[in-house]
């Protein structure tokens, strides 16, 4: 009887969640991230939604041990518009492990530069090229592999059949 008990107390005591924290969605917990832009005043975007402007605060909710959650998507993006015309948007790509993809750490701080010039290619592929890559282009004719019979009608010239 004392054993079922402890069973009992083992089972119902192990959760993980410190007391106070804020529980999300697919047992998530909040995350408060401070985002800061330099100059301060950049309009910041995540994941599709307008948040405001730095320096701000922003609720991101992830796994206990951290990482991003998968809610559905390889990337949590935060992307922060420019105010001046010499200016650049900056964008930061969080990995959420989609997929056995690569699956990142929240941040406690994501800082902008706005006057830094992107790099010429992006540090992660976009959003529409998720893990796995997609493969290159092919236009060429079409490929067939079998048996094939070729005339030749000249110098480099022929066809396939």
């Amino acid at each position: 009887m004392g054993g079922l008990a402890l069973v009992g107390g083992l089972l119902a005591g192990c959760e993980s969640v410190p007391p106070g924290v804020e529980r999300g969605p697919h047992g998530t917990i909040a995350y408060d991230v401070l985002v800061d832009a330099s100059p301060p005043g950049a309009q910041i975007v995540a994941n599709g939604a307008n948040i405001g402007h730095t320096p701000i605060h922003l609720k991101i909710f992830g796994d206990k041990d951290g990482t991003f959650h998968d809610f559905g998507s390889y990337y949590y993006i935060v992307q922060a518009l420019p105010l001046a015309t010499n200016q650049f948007a900056q964008v930061r790509y969080f990995g959420t492990g989609r997929w056995f993809s690569r699956e990142d750490h929240i941040p406690q701080r994501i800082d902008f530069d706005m006057n830094q010039p992107p790099p010429p290619y992006p540090a992660y592929p976009a959003p529409g090229y998720e893990y796995p890559y997609p493969p290159p282009a092919y236009y060429g004719p079409p490929v067939y592999y079998g048996p094939a019979f070729r005339f030749y009608f000249g110098p480099g010239y022929h066809r396939h059949w």
